[in-house]
């Protein structure tokens, strides 16, 4: 095994020679093989440990070996003692999550402080088998199914490639001890059930099978590459980016195979589940304008025959504009010079802009949001419009409508931000002094 380990890693560029690397080792055969193997190999490593606290007797009799190990192989070892149970209840994780988190935590920042090459994992092939229909369970798609990177960030996989059969046997033939975890062998873990009761099982109908099913998956992986290969060009040619939004046509669905799919990696990267993907397409297809869904932060509104997505307004307490204030910045980000005019002013026919008569504001001005009930007299009218009104005749989209502010003074909305100035404020031919609005680019 050892001179396959070594083609392995040299032909593929797991590990590199010159350079020092972190071995996570539990004192289990597979970490422990690993040791070996490297050390045979004549490889950089140390050694890190970590002792959870969770066996007694048992996981402090793990780091005594693991350092046996350690001064043996004349290789630093690093150990850290874990409180796993009361980091688990206050967390609220399961034991194995808990164990988890602490271990990779620790080993991103002792990566990062000895500046290695990074930390080696002694995951093999049946450990990938057994990620694989784990991840199956779990609902993952089809990203379950590509199991574990060789390379993932600073971890390192170098025995992916191998059985745990080959690994037993190095163990045996080289005459190596190992310590057995006894929790491994509790299948109340659905690791452990596959991995004792169904595997098995597997091996007992198709001594091939586990094979089979790795080289099945690794097609489906293959085709799944293919996938993402074009989704990328769908997504790039279909969803419009005008920030603070992305849009959709309902009509780019249309006919479309894996539909379902496609809105998923679109979504995904904000929160959005599989399971809101089904109810986004069936309200798609029921014409249900105005629906929307949520996700943490963001919102997607279905409106007419086009989807948009973009951060939920969470409301902001009212801002006051002085009378000597130079800026408006919106929540968004959107910027408005103010200018304060006497003369030389020119009528400004932009919606997005305000040009409104000084005499009659009173100061400071407040920006807060729209609400129900609101009202107005929109510029060129004479009477008064509800704001949800006057938004529903302009067709602005329900995600939009959350966003929108308005500018007060005193109790009165001299403008709806972006939208419409007050017919009561505006400029005209007497106006001697001029606030005017006016958005940046």
């Amino acid at each position: 095994m050892l001179q396959r380990f070594i083609h392995h890693v040299r032909e593929n560029n797991v590990l590199d020679v010159q350079k020092h690397y972190l071995l996570a080792i539990s004192g289990g055969m597979d970490s422990v093989a690993l040791a070996h193997l490297l050390h045979q190999a004549n490889y950089q490593f140390s050694m890190l440990h970590c002792n959870y606290q969770l066996r007694g007797m048992e996981s402090d009799q793990d780091e005594v070996f693991v350092r046996d190990l350690a001064n043996k192989l004349q290789v630093t070892c690093h150990v850290k003692t874990f409180d796993t149970g009361t980091y688990m209840e206050t967390q609220g994780l399961s034991l194995q999550m808990a164990a988890r988190e602490l271990r990779y935590d620790w080993f991103e920042k002792l990566q990062k402080k000895l500046d290695v090459a990074g930390v080696l994992v002694a995951h093999h092939a049946d450990d990938q088998l057994e990620t694989v229909l784990l991840n199956l369970l779990r609902g993952t798609g089809i990203e379950g199914i590509y199991g574990m990177a060789e390379k993932r960030d600073f971890i390192i996989r170098p025995l992916l490639p191998f059985k745990r059969s080959e690994i037993q046997e190095f163990m045996s033939v080289e005459s190596l001890a190992w310590r057995e975890d006894s929790s491994n062998q509790k299948t109340l873990y659905k690791r452990n059930y596959i991995r004792h009761k169904i595997l098995p099982t597997l091996l007992d109908f198709d001594p091939s099978g586990p094979e089979l099913m790795q080289y099945s998956f690794d097609r489906i992986k293959d085709t799944g590459k293919a996938f993402f290969y074009f989704f990328d060009r769908w997504l790039e040619t279909r969803v419009k980016h005008e920030p603070p939004y992305e849009y959709l046509d309902t009509k780019d669905l249309d006919d479309v195979p894996g539909k379902s799919s496609l809105l998923f990696y679109w979504l995904r990267p904000k929160g959005f589940v599989f399971a809101q993907v089904q109810d986004i397409l069936s309200a798609v297809q029921n014409g249900m304008s105005g629906k929307y869904f949520l996700s943490g932060d963001w919102i997607l509104n279905l409106d007419r025959e086009r989807l948009i997505l973009g951060t939920k307004d969470n409301g902001t307490s009212p801002s006051l504009i002085q009378d000597h204030d130079i800026s408006l910045v919106l929540p968004d980000g959107t910027n408005f010079d103010i200018l304060y005019l006497n003369q030389d002013w020119k009528i400004d026919r932009s919606s997005e802009n305000a040009l409104l008569d000084k005499q009659f504001l009173d100061f400071p001005l407040s920006l807060r949001n729209w609400e129900e009930g609101d009202r107005f007299m929109p510029l060129g009218m004479r009477q008064f419009k509800k704001i949800s009104d006057y938004l529903i005749d302009l067709k602005v989209p329900l995600i939009k409508k959350k966003t929108i502010k308005v500018l007060c003074s005193g109790e009165a909305i001299i403008w709806v931000v972006g939208y419409r100035i007050d017919d009561r404020f505006k400029v005209t031919s007497s106006t001697r002094e001029v606030v005017y609005f006016k958005k940046t680019v």
